[in-house]
């Protein structure tokens, strides 16, 4: 535990003597982030302010609340034991102020997503939201960078991931997998069928960029696996969305390793075709996150609730039809952690 400050200690605490409110919320903010400067910029102050607040309380207490003299900022025991009690009090105070002052936007809900998954699945079905729920109004942010749902410009988020997102609510969706994909006039142009042995000659398309998932194969390691042949191949397009790399396969630039849930309307539609192969089922998967006080608010339980219909209706699909889809979910469940 870090050295007491002071040899005196406080009075059991009363409204009339608790430390400054600014210095409660900057502890809050900078143990949540362990960095003053991005407490800063979340509260719109210096860092050194930041600093200053924290030995306000420092003073107060009677305790060293971090450790400073380290790599990275890191909580002392009494920091440890301090932060979860002001975390709770200060996510009741929001829900509370957020109660009164809901009236006209208490039915807004502001999401944040990656940029494929928004385009590729979640916009095209935001009509059925509409008319599921239709008080319930929708603001869709496509970014590939994960938003803190701790902030107020966010109330949830929809991210392909490993599902690692410690001290938030989280919720696995659904899974995904990577089969090779194509327009039907490509893979006429290119004899592609399921008898193919190699794709020598073939331009390929590739994955590269933010969204890319290190637990999915790339074409040679994909093509290893299935016994195929990977000399000669065409390196081809490199895109950083999979979005991008669906709509190159759609205007026959080549041949992809598509992400089947994203693919999955173009499958549909006929605009895209799985020529040879079967689903490769990747790590990562689609959860929904949100900070434990915002999951329980009204607009973010009722998104939550058309999401999970909505996912379930995927892995209806993937049962019904194994080969344009991942592979079967039977009985699968969503998981929640808080």
């Amino acid at each position: 535990m870090g050295k007491a400050r002071s040899s005196t200690r406080i009075q059991a605490p009363t409204l009339a003597r608790l430390p400054p409110l600014t210095s409660l919320r900057a502890f809050v903010v900078a143990a949540r982030h362990l960095s003053f400067t991005r407490a800063a910029e979340e509260l719109h102050v210096s860092p050194a302010a930041i600093g200053q607040q924290i030995r306000i309380l420092e003073d107060y207490v009677g305790e060293q609340l971090f450790h400073r003299n380290t790599a990275r900022l890191r909580l002392t025991d009494a920091g440890r034991l301090l932060m979860p009690g002001l975390t709770d009090a200060f996510e009741g105070m929001l829900e509370a102020v957020a109660h009164l002052a809901g009236g006209a936007r208490e039915n807004v809900i502001r999401v944040s997503v990656a940029p494929s998954l928004a385009a590729r699945w979640l916009v095209s079905r935001l009509e059925r939201l509409r008319h599921s729920v239709p008080d319930l109004k929708v603001q869709v942010n496509a970014s590939t960078e994960l938003a803190d749902v701790e902030r107020e410009d966010v109330d949830c988020v929809l991210r392909y991931g490993a599902g690692a997102y410690p001290g938030l609510f989280v919720e696995r969706l659904f899974s995904e997998a990577v089969v090779p994909i194509c327009s039907p006039a490509f893979a006429e142009d290119y004899g592609l069928n399921p008898r193919t042995r190699s794709l020598q000659g073939v331009p390929l398309l590739h994955e590269e960029g933010p969204e890319y998932d290190s637990s999915c194969p790339d074409w040679s390691t994909w093509l290893r696996g299935m016994g195929m042949s990977s000399r000669g191949l065409d390196h081809g397009l490199g895109l950083n969305q999979s979005s991008l790399i669906l709509d190159a396969a759609v205007s026959g630039q080549g041949l992809a390793l598509g992400k089947l849930r994203l693919a999955e309307a173009d499958l549909r539609a006929g605009r895209l075709i799985i020529p040879f192969g079967k689903p490769h089922p990747v790590e990562f998967s689609y959860y929904f996150v949100a900070s434990s006080r915002k999951a329980k608010a009204a607009p973010v339980e009722l998104f939550l609730q058309w999401m999970r219909a909505e996912a379930q209706l995927v892995r209806d699909v993937a049962m019904a039809h194994p080969r344009s889809s991942s592979p079967q979910e039977p009985g699968e469940q969503p998981t929640a952690s808080s």
